[in-house]
């Protein structure tokens, strides 16, 4: 039988420590930001925000555009990472209004009661199992003040062309739905970006609105070099969670990777990222 982490239990599939995911996280945070048009793509207003909260912040990227777009307003990041931690604050350089501290999202959030105009969380399923969505939420009410925003952004991952990628893919939603990790029926997706108006609803957020992006990572586009280097990262660091859950061995996997790296290389390589961001506002105390 395959040995898999147990539902609920807080085991992210990438240990939090590792270098190489932290310089891949950096990659990653760039790639969304430009592909978003920005940190805050759907906000024109600033005037209201005073102190942002950035939850599991890795290596500090999106916090520390925000507070270099707007010194003005005074930016945290957490993450249960210290070397993420250390280097974010390691790039802080002249920003005087961004600070970090090494904090578990999955735990009561060491703040008190209406700290935050905002509340913002990118890709954080990985580490969270679907029982401690409910608590994560209350938790980022219970720090939002009312009139503020909580904020979630997340992806299905991508779309291509790739008969490799697409068999890791598949490989590594299955081994998600197995850890207890995945929304998704059948595994066939992690099933993450349906659920995001559902969280903030259960928090009693209110005028609750999306926006989708499209992030053409296809070659010959900007992006194409990013996505390159951050799937050649993410599938060996994943390489030990796939074995783990027994959904390939170590002949396959080495076979599969070294095809999609050839074919994302390919001039006829095509992909698209989906991701989706949705907010609510905290307009009244519960």
């Amino acid at each position: 039988m395959p040995t898999v982490p147990p539902p609920g239990e807080n085991e992210y599939f990438i240990e939090a420590e590792n270098a190489s995911e932290m310089a891949r996280l950096m990659q990653q945070d760039r790639l969304t930001t430009e592909g978003m048009g920005g940190v805050f793509p759907e906000r024109a207003d600033f005037s209201m925000l005073y102190d942002i909260l950035d939850i599991a912040c890795g290596p500090g990227g999106w916090a520390l555009d925000v507070a270099f777009e707007h010194p003005e307003i005074e930016v945290m990041g957490i993450d249960i990472s210290r070397i993420m931690v250390e280097y974010a604050r390691a790039r802080t350089q002249e920003l005087s209004n961004a600070s970090f501290r090494v904090m578990d999202a999955l735990k009561p959030l060491d703040f008190p009661d209406a700290s935050f105009d905002l509340v913002n969380a990118r890709f954080i399923f990985a580490f969270m199992p679907p029982t401690a969505w409910p608590m994560l939420m209350d938790e980022c009410r219970r720090i939002t003040r009312p009139g503020g925003i909580v904020r979630l952004t997340e992806t299905e991952w991508n779309l291509t062309n790739s008969l490799a990628y697409e068999t890791l893919h598949a490989m590594t939603t299955r081994a998600l739905k197995k850890a207890g990790k995945s929304f998704s029926p059948d595994g066939r997706n992690v099933g993450i970006t349906p659920m995001l108006g559902q969280f903030l609803r259960q928090a009693h957020c209110e005028r609750i609105q999306h926006a989708a992006y499209a992030l053409d990572l296809s070659a010959g586009t900007k992006a194409h070099g990013s996505l390159y280097r951050n799937l050649m990262v993410f599938f060996s660091l994943i390489k030990p969670f796939l074995l783990q859950t027994q959904e390939t061995t170590q002949e396959e996997f080495d076979a599969l990777y070294n095809q999609m790296l050839a074919e994302v290389l390919s001039d006829t390589f095509r992909a698209v990222s989906f991701i989706l961001t949705v907010w609510g506002e905290t307009l009244t105390q519960h």
